[in-house]
């Protein structure tokens, strides 16, 4: 079994099972936090599912974008921390 083969047949089936229960607490998240972070995880999911993607097919300019994703989450999160800290600072 290779590597290709290992990642196509267990890893890539657990990164799906993964993003059916992140889009499972999206949809069922109570609060905005949990929406928030529901979707910084499917980001950060995404980034693995591109770079996995990026090994079986043997092209690394797909890595470019996982990065991006990657800083889009980050500043995402710093973002969404500093409009929670602000608000509860007003209240």
């Amino acid at each position: 079994m290779t590597v290709e083969d290992y990642i196509a047949y267990v890893v890539m089936p657990i990164i799906c099972l993964a993003i059916f229960f992140i889009i499972l607490r999206f949809i069922k998240g109570p609060q905005v936090v949990d929406r928030v972070v529901a979707l910084d995880l499917m980001i950060t999911v995404g980034v693995a599912f591109i770079t996995l993607f990026s090994i079986v097919v043997n092209n690394p300019m797909f890595l470019e974008e996982a990065m991006i994703m990657a800083l889009i989450a980050f500043l995402s999160s710093v973002a969404f921390s500093y409009y929670i800290f602000k608000r509860k600072r007003d209240e």
